[in-house]
């Protein structure tokens, strides 16, 4: 690992410090996508995590993981002013182990952890149970796509089997139908 973090910004030592080295994944297939997840936060973080360290976002259907994209490409095309955001993403599978909070069906009694655009209530209460241990993660509503779930997982070592599957281009129109199409890449 040390070896690799001298040409990998993934892994230059401030970061890789953030994360307790008993959670490192490495040796396994994709270990990289993994600690990817954790190393590259973004510096506003998610909905429950902050910038300082990233987590594992999955969805438990496609249909929910394109919405989700979507919104966030949706975003960025606003920000630049563009009329859509195309990219292709890699589809992963994973198994995902530990004992993950539910939060689903508590949009009424939980409105600060649901709000659409504002992440600061969800990253504390994220925050606090990455801290407290207490949960591998939280599952959750998707406020992108009806009906759907997602899970946000706090510990690298619990993701476990993650497989790269399908490309997928997904096209964000600002305004518009999202269109998503499997590509095939050789």
């Amino acid at each position: 690992m040390e070896l690799e973090g001298w040409t990998n910004d993934r892994l230059v030592q401030e970061r890789v410090a953030r994360l307790p080295r008993d959670q490192w994944v490495y040796g396994v297939h994709n270990a990289s996508v993994v600690m990817a997840a954790f190393l590259h936060a973004a510096s506003a973080g998610g909905r429950f995590n902050s910038g300082e360290l990233g987590a594992w976002y999955g969805a438990w259907a496609l249909k929910t993981a394109i919405a989700e994209v979507a919104h966030h490409l949706r975003r960025e095309a606003v920000y630049r002013r563009l009329t859509e955001m195309r990219l292709t993403y890699r589809l992963y599978t994973a198994r995902l182990d530990g004992e993950f909070l539910d939060i689903r069906g508590q949009s009424t009694a939980l409105p600060d952890l649901y709000a659409a655009g504002d992440y600061r209530a969800s990253q504390a209460f994220g925050e606090e149970m990455r801290r407290a241990g207490q949960a591998a993660g939280i599952v959750y509503d998707s406020l992108r796509h009806r009906g759907g779930t997602n899970t946000v997982a706090y510990r690298p070592r619990l993701i476990l089997e993650v497989t790269q599957a399908d490309h997928y281009e997904i096209t964000a129109p600002i305004e518009g139908t999202v269109v998503a199409r499997r590509q095939v890449v050789r």
